[in-house]
């Protein structure tokens, strides 16, 4: 009988059993299944277990579990069978959770699991890395005996494999019969994965042993476990090694063994390898294109990266991918830029991959307000973004002081369930504290479930940023505590803050613990910190001396660092000294002319000045602009040193003329040491008016409400007179000030900074 004649027949009741079954297997739709299993019900004859596991079949080959489910809780007595085709079902269609509430009944109902349902119950554990479930049903299984089946053996390895427990992985691998290739391989690449050299290599090279013959797969997963381990010498061995011993790679092996190559920037080989790509004719294959891309940018080749780009017949957004990320890399940000506005041009639909790429790179290179703008492109794509894209865009509203941008970003990853990630985390803290709003960093860092390395080093570097030098010593103190290690960041963090403050015993002290107490051997920067702490105070003998006992030569930072405490005691010998260093070490920088020029002319020394500002002249080299950013009503506005481009510019100088005016009638004068020329006192005063971040400041004042709080950022050292200006604003309009400077944050609140004149 046919299922055709079934659907005509009136008269149901006249169908005998035979002609039942024959209707259920030959049954093959859904409308088809449900009139069956009308029939059965109307019948009488769901108590049938026969007829209902079959049932059961059907519904589950049209991926019906819930009507599955609702057959098998129709039988009184259902038997392995009836739990088998759901409980292998669910496991083959990843409804891992649902697997194990399955098997669980299955024991509840004292029926014993057979070798065919111990292996799904197990995948499922693996698919939810529910280790402690999986040692359950492992447990269960050598009871039972089952896991002497060499089935089950072979998915507790890879239970354990995937769950991270190598260990246990390794003592069922052991103990194996007649251990297989596919166990093998998963052990051998697992070893791989979390970077175990050792044991990786043991494993991999028993195979003979074992009387087991390596595949291309094992040889893959070996490159490619050693690749994202960060095992990159040992991945490029391997690769070596299995052509060495006739293997022919396909673009698995090479799209794994390209990243590590990259990473050892070992350019000769990368050439090598796409050699070979060519001769084999997989220089189509789409993997090994990114993969290539990726290589010659990591090796700074940019020219033979855009090649390979240009000259494939096809790619795909992976390729364009690894094009823009290569470009940032290289610092070819312009470039990327326009790659990246080329495909949108084109209708290419752009991933989070894409717009996450081109935000971070804008935003380590400087063109924060760019960032911001691509994000908003984002948005308006409708492309969701990821806590990558939002650990990317905060550092450039914290860049700006964007506060307002910042604090949507957070509100958007509030919404998203994106804090309790620690990398958002850690960018939220370094946002907030760049913005000036230390406390709300400290917020958000006490609010983290978990804490990585890098939320208590911005946390720490936060403090350190604002003078804050007790507080940053107290989080560092707590996090050691807490059982994580401090590494360099930690320690260079904690030096910065203690040289902001003039803690010169403490400095000393943390200096010297790197070593005796946590092994670390300092580098240039923590010297850079050290002069830094000691020429501040004064004590600028012994900064150079200190010096001359580092391990390495010192660098441009700590020469900087002398160089810059020879200025703020105007101490021109030595300040020679280390003037004609960095002009050795940075030809280019023009800062270090600046300074050197500017101690010149605290001391009246203007023929000096004269003849350094002719040097920078005959090299070529100008003298960077000041320049500030202020954020008014979610817009950022930059200004400049003796701006006159500013549509507001006549009202802020009209303003910043008064201001001066009830500063000197309240007694305070302007400083005049930090105007650097030799000019009258009236063109004195004139100059300083010019400077940007008394600009900024007069421009937020006109701008927004009576009490409404001020972030500044400037480019360059806040100079004495702003710094003296700025206070008695924050006392005469009521204000709350944050400048942010290239050495630190300075809080103006009530004429009083936060760092107590010590900058």
């Amino acid at each position: 009988m046919s299922v055709r004649q079934f659907q005509t027949l009136r008269a149901f009741d006249t169908l005998n059993h035979n002609s039942i079954l024959s209707l259920i297997t030959k049954s093959k739709s859904l409308s088809q299944t449900q009139q069956i299993h009308a029939h059965i019900l109307k019948t009488g004859n769901s108590n049938d277990t026969y007829f209902t596991n079959n049932l059961l079949s059907l519904y589950l080959n049209c991926q019906r579990f819930t009507d599955a489910e609702s057959v098998l809780h129709s039988l009184p007595n259902p038997n392995i069978f009836s739990f088998k085709a759901l409980i292998h079902a669910s496991s083959k269609s990843n409804l891992f959770s649902y697997t194990l509430v399955l098997f669980s009944r299955l024991i509840s109902a004292c029926i014993l699991p057979d070798v065919h349902i111990l292996p799904s119950a197990i995948k499922a554990c693996a698919g939810l890395s529910a280790v402690e479930v999986g040692k359950q049903v492992h447990g269960f299984g050598l009871t039972s005996g089952l896991a002497l089946d060499s089935f089950v053996e072979a998915s507790l390895v890879h239970m354990y494999v995937k769950c991270n427990q190598l260990k246990c992985a390794r003592k069922v691998f052991d103990k194996m019969l007649e251990p297989d290739l596919v166990s093998w391989s998963a052990l051998a690449s697992g070893y791989a994965r979390r970077g175990d050299v050792v044991n990786a290599k043991l494993v991999f090279d028993q195979a003979g042993k074992l009387g087991i013959e390596p595949n291309l797969v094992s040889w893959n997963g070996i490159i490619a476990g050693f690749n994202q381990s960060g095992c990159y010498p040992e991945a490029v061995c391997m690769f070596l090694r299995m052509y060495s011993e006739g293997f022919r790679s396909d673009g698995a092996s090479i799209s794994s063994v390209l990243p590590a190559i990259g990473d050892l920037e070992d350019l000769k080989m990368g050439v090598q390898v796409h050699c070979h790509v060519i001769k084999m004719g997989l220089e189509c294959d789409i993997c090994i294109i990114s993969a290539l891309i990726d290589m010659y940018g990591k090796c700074r080749c940019t020219l033979e990266m855009s090649r390979v780009f240009e000259g494939a017949e096809e790619t795909d957004l992976g390729a364009f991918n690894a094009l823009v990320a290569g470009l940032s890399r290289n610092g070819l940000v312009d470039e990327a830029f326009k790659v990246f506005k080329k495909f949108k041009r084109r209708g290419t639909e752009l991933n989070v991959v894409s717009w996450t790429s081109m935000i971070g790179s804008c935003s380590q290179h400087g063109k924060d307000l760019e960032a911001l703008e691509i994000f908003r492109e984002m948005q308006l794509a409708k492309v969701m973004p990821n806590s990558v894209t939002i650990s990317s865009l905060l550092p450039a509203c914290g860049n700006i002081a964007a506060l307002v941008h910042g604090k949507a970003t957070h509100c958007f990853s509030l919404r998203n369930c994106f804090p309790d990630d620690v990398y958002v985390g850690s960018a939220l803290i370094d946002m907030y504290a760049n913005c000036g709003r230390i406390q709300v960093a400290r917020l958000v860092f006490d609010r983290m479930p978990v804490r990585n390395l890098v939320c208590w080093n911005a946390m720490t570097s936060g403090y350190a940023m604002h003078g804050k030098a007790k507080e940053a010593i107290e989080i560092f103190e707590l996090m050691q505590r807490s059982g994580q290690k401090p590494d360099f960041i930690s320690f260079t963090s904690v030096l910065s803050a203690c040289s902001q403050a003039g803690l010169i015993e403490q400095g000393q002290y943390y200096f010297n613990s790197m070593s005796r107490v946590h092994g670390l051997q300092a580098r240039v920067e923590h010297y850079a910190c050290m002069v830094s702490l000691l020429g501040r105070a004064g004590k600028l003998k012994e900064a150079y001396s200190m010096m001359s006992t580092m391990p390495v030569e010192p660098d441009s930072c700590v020469w900087g660092a002398l160089l810059s405490s020879c200025r703020l005691h105007r101490n021109t010998s030595l300040g020679e000294i280390a003037a004609n260093k960095l002009f050795e070490l940075e030809p280019k920088n023009p800062g270090n002319y600046i300074l050197l020029s500017n101690i010149y002319a605290s001391n009246n020394r203007w023929k000096e000045v004269d003849r350094v500002r002719d040097r920078m002249k005959y090299v070529g080299l100008s003298k960077n602009p000041g320049c500030s950013w202020i954020e008014i009503k979610n817009k950022v506005h930059m200004l400049l040193a003796g701006d006159d481009l500013h549509p507001q510019m006549p009202h802020i100088m009209e303003k910043l003329r008064k201001l001066s005016m009830d500063m000197k009638n309240s007694g305070v004068s302007h400083d005049m040491d930090f105007v650097l020329q030799d000019v009258e006192e009236q063109d004195k005063e004139l100059i300083l008016c010019g400077h940007s971040e008394k600009l900024a400041v007069v421009l937020g004042i006109l701008n927004t409400n009576p009490g409404t709080p001020l972030s500044v950022i400037k480019n360059l050292r806040i100079c004495g007179d702003c710094h003296l200006f700025i206070k008695f604003i924050s006392s005469f309009e009521g204000r709350e000030i944050y400048v942010r400077d290239t050495n630190r944050f300075h809080h103006f609140n009530e004429g009083v900074c936060s760092c107590g004149d010590y900058w």
